[in-house]
């Protein structure tokens, strides 16, 4: 079994301590996806759709830009990707974060925090951006217990992996 990473973006903390733990219980190398201009509260604001992360959703096209970069992506096989739920997808910083390297034959697990919505088209969002990868149906991950940890593990190791060329499970 080839490395892992969990890459993960946390607007407010929620998703950090669940990648931390996630990373603990995998064995994989940690690395956030922190964005080259820090969201403020005011940012973050969906009820104001003038907000910064209500602007970048509504354009399909817009990629803000990251910090940093992990420097050895082809280590990895297997990247847990997480990030809070914005607008039933993941945030435009992921899509930015998944057209920057070539995920070509690495398996790619979402995960998720959020308050009240599932992941929506993520898996086949993310299956058009990485159309090389298998992409993991992945799930919400709200709570960081050693159990919840194990069940999502668990459950996406036996879940049939698809490539972007094919249906992801469970739609």
């Amino acid at each position: 079994m080839g490395r892992s990473l969990v890459a993960y973006f946390s607007a407010t903390g929620t998703t950090a301590r669940v990648a931390k733990a996630l990373a603990e219980a995998v064995g994989a190398d940690l690395f956030e996806i922190e964005p080259a201009q820090a969201y403020s509260m005011a940012d973050l604001d969906w009820h104001d759709r003038h907000s910064r992360s209500s602007l970048e959703m509504n354009d399909e096209a817009c990629r803000p830009d990251v910090a940093s970069h992990v420097e050895a992506m082809d280590a990895y096989d297997t990247v847990y990707v997480g990030f809070p739920v914005w607008w039933y997808v993941e945030p435009r910083i992921i899509d930015t974060f998944l057209e920057a390297y070539d995920f070509a034959g690495k398996t790619i697990v979402p995960f998720a925090t959020s308050g009240g919505s599932g992941l929506g088209k993520t898996a086949q969002r993310m299956a058009e951006l990485c159309p090389q990868a298998t992409i993991k149906r992945g799930g919400l991950l709200n709570d960081r217990s050693e159990d919840a940890i194990r069940d999502f593990i668990a459950a996406n190791d036996r879940r049939t992996d698809h490539t972007s060329t094919r249906r992801i499970e469970n739609e």
